[in-house]
């Protein structure tokens, strides 16, 4: 039988013709934005919870430095360090969109909080699942890697989540997490066969992001926010304080700190991915 057009023709070792260094210099000539780099750590958001809980305490602000055609991006300061979110970037090929854009911008570390559906129930609602792999049940992680059942997270970027979490209040769950492109399309048969594989929640971009990090080498860490049951029991998708964002906070504050103790292996890590810095950059001011 014949592959599907998403399998076929990749050539994964030829470079783009569109790149988002070339996107991002015509926003920024249409905008009349300088070059600036966005902060060094930023935040993939989808529920646009922590966006919207930072801007209504007054602990955020719009940066001048982002170029993005979709998107905003809210600046903070995280144990002194600044630290950037960008809300509602939901699915697989719009996380990785923004990620690109990100690293073309001066990122070096992209951290995706996503909210997620409970697969196998290790503990009641909320936790967050440091994800460790992710089953490739989307269509964006085929244009990075060749056909495989999960993309992984890089080794290194797993040893520095693990420095940055090691002795944390907030309950934090190592896993394997299911990526979908289709939310409304989880039948009892597809769950239940995540749970024999062992995955512990579904969400919308994991996969994606990881085979993006491991195609060019550059370092992104994803958790899954496990707030919900698939909306089967009265009460689903409590996210806690704030809807969540006093816990994500507290984790972000652990990244930003191991960052400042060890980030050095991810830089290393960053340098090696070639082609996704634009050089010129100026540090920016939110």
């Amino acid at each position: 039988m014949r592959l599907p057009p998403l399998l076929r023709n990749k050539l994964y070792h030829r470079p783009a013709v569109f790149t988002p260094d070339n996107l991002l210099r015509e926003a920024r000539r249409q905008k009349a934005l300088p070059k600036r780099r966005v902060p060094r750590i930023c935040v993939l958001d989808p529920d646009g919870d922590l966006v919207r809980h930072l801007r209504k305490t007054g602990a955020g602000r719009l940066s001048s430095a982002w170029a993005c055609y979709h998107t905003e991006l809210c600046t903070f300061a995280s144990n002194r360090a600044p630290v950037g979110v960008i809300g509602c970037a939901v699915g697989a090929p719009f996380a990785v969109l923004v990620a690109e854009e990100l690293f073309a911008s001066g990122c070096k570390l992209v951290v995706s909080v996503t909210s997620a559906g409970q697969i196998l129930p290790v503990r009641p609602p909320p936790y967050f699942v440091l994800a460790t792999r992710a089953l490739r049940d989307e269509g964006t992680s085929y244009h990075y890697l060749r056909a495989a059942d999960y993309a992984r997270i890089l080794p290194n970027v797993l040893a520095f989540a693990r420095r940055a979490f090691a002795g944390t209040q907030i309950p934090v769950q190592e896993g394997a997490v299911w990526t979908t492109d289709a939310p409304f399309r989880e039948t009892e048969e597809a769950v239940a066969l995540a749970r024999r594989e062992g995955l512990l929640a579904v969400e919308m971009e994991t996969a994606a992001l990881y085979a993006f990090a491991a195609a060019r080498r550059l370092p992104v860490l994803c958790l899954a926010d496990v707030t919900n049951c698939m909306a089967r029991t009265k009460g689903d998708f409590e996210k806690g304080e704030a809807e969540g964002s006093v816990a994500v906070l507290g984790l972000l504050g652990r990244i930003a700190e191991e960052w400042r103790r060890s980030g050095n292996a991810l830089r290393g890590l960053n340098r090696a991915g070639g082609g996704a810095r634009e050089p010129g950059f100026r540090p920016a001011r939110a």
